[in-house]
């Protein structure tokens, strides 16, 4: 017995209202006209990449963020307007950039 069986039994007299259907508009990301910086530091021994100089919302940035990490399936975090992304994913995290449109420049190494 599943969950709108048991509320049918609990309320008989109750009709179940058409469920209305919202579309959700993609959300579009500002792209700037400067690069972006991505760059390779270690900090604590282990390798990280952090990506700077995002012109656009902090939200927008945040959503960049977590399409980054789950792409790549790591690890990192949004702080002090820059991602710090766990690991030396620079040639990946730039060309996941490039497709969506955005000018990057590689610092360091």
């Amino acid at each position: 017995m599943d969950l709108q069986d048991q509320l049918k039994n609990l309320f008989p007299d109750h009709e179940m209202a058409p469920e209305e259907l919202i579309e959700k508009e993609p959300h579009e990301l500002y792209v700037q006209k400067e690069p972006m910086i991505c760059k390779f530091e270690k900090r604590k021994g282990k390798a990280t990449t952090i990506i700077e100089g995002y012109e656009g919302t902090d939200e927008d940035f945040k959503i960049l963020a977590k399409e980054i990490k789950t792409k790549l399936s790591v690890g990192g975090t949004f702080k002090d307007d820059s991602i710090i992304i766990q690991g030396d994913y620079r040639d990946k995290i730039m060309s996941i950039l490039k497709e969506k449109g955005f000018k990057v420049k590689r610092v360091g190494g």
